[in-house]
């Protein structure tokens, strides 16, 4: 088991997650986060810091896309560890349906 970042993550990007992660396993894009999923130990503490409810683990049913995104951009973005600012339109994007097809972008972001 692994945790995932879902859809609701894109532009609203908050990173309280990254935070208390205790093993460095968060990835960041230009407006997403991942976690890499062979470097998760699974223990949890980022799911309920997620402002906007995006993380969820693998065992939901409906997430095989999500593992597969998290485990390809994992291996493409820069680490990420320590707590920014969300997105400034996170508030208005929370929530908003099906924003990973229309906002999502493959760019890095800055890491650490």
């Amino acid at each position: 088991m692994t945790y995932v970042v879902t859809d609701n993550c894109v532009r609203c990007k908050y990173t309280d997650c990254v935070e208390v992660c205790p093993v460095d396993c968060f990835y960041e894009g230009e407006n997403f986060l991942v976690i890499h999923p062979d470097e998760c130990i699974d223990c949890g503490v980022c799911e309920p810091e997620c402002p906007a409810e995006a993380i969820k683990p693998d065992t939901e049913p409906g997430l095989d896309k999500w593992l597969k995104v998290n485990a390809e951009y994992a291996q493409i973005w820069p680490n990420i560890t320590v707590k920014r600012e969300p997105m400034p339109e996170a508030k208005e994007m929370d929530g908003v349906p099906g924003k990973f097809d229309q906002y999502f972008s493959p760019e890095p972001g800055k890491g650490d």
